[in-house]
């Protein structure tokens, strides 16, 4: 929980309260689910909250706006966004019922209201529109992408923490050398290290990549 505090000051006391209280949550559930490798549950905070946290660095979404989570797991990026901004809606789908239940059960007892989740893959959903797409290793760039255009609407609203403008797109958390995977999607992302953010060597050769719509 530490480490949150190092690098956010502006948590509210009820924000507090929620990030503090899934460490214990994520423990009880992971010991009947495997959602994060037994190695990694004592590195919760670093490894898995802050690092969805690094969308929240650089993006500042305004109230209202709609964001679905592409194959979230256990809830990342999308269930520590949700608790960051209570005031915008976050949809976290995945095609592995279990996992979803998980993500459900702690939302509910973390009493966000502004989340919610569908067993489902992102080429099945129709008919709804997204203002940003984020998702975290799911799945190769160019696969991401072609899930995420038809999900997105163009957004009337951008976006900026660190001073540079983002509108609607995907928000993709990835890691390692990622030249084969940029020149493969015929993507042009914008490419933010994510150690520049958070200067811990978990975060090294980790990266946020940004498809505008």
């Amino acid at each position: 929980m530490e480490i949150l505090l190092k690098y956010f000051t502006d948590f509210s006391s009820a924000q507090l309260d929620q990030f503090a209280a899934l460490d214990g949550m994520y423990r009880d559930w992971n010991d009947k689910i495997n959602l994060i490798s037994r190695k990694d549950i004592d590195g919760l905070y670093e490894k898995h909250i802050l690092h969805s946290l690094s969308i929240a660095a650089i993006l500042d979404f305004p109230d209202g706006l709609e964001v679905i989570d592409i194959g979230t797991g256990g809830g990342f990026p999308g269930l520590p966004l949700a608790i960051y901004f209570p005031n915008v809606h976050f949809h976290l789908v995945d095609s592995i019922g279990k996992k979803l239940k998980v993500v459900e059960d702690i939302a509910a007892r973390l009493g966000l209201m502004n989340l919610t989740v569908q067993h489902t893959r992102a080429e099945e959903i129709k008919n709804r529109k997204f203002d940003f797409v984020v998702s975290r290793a799911v799945a190769p760039l160019k696969e991401l992408w072609h899930w995420s255009k038809p999900l997105l609407k163009k957004s009337e609203y951008p976006v900026s923490k660190s001073g540079e403008v983002f509108q609607s797109g995907l928000v993709s958390l990835k890691g390692g050398d990622l030249a084969a995977e940029i020149a493969a999607s015929g993507c042009r992302p914008r490419q933010l290290d994510i150690y520049d953010i958070f200067p811990e060597d978990y975060f090294r050769e980790k990266y946020i990549l940004f498809v505008s719509k």
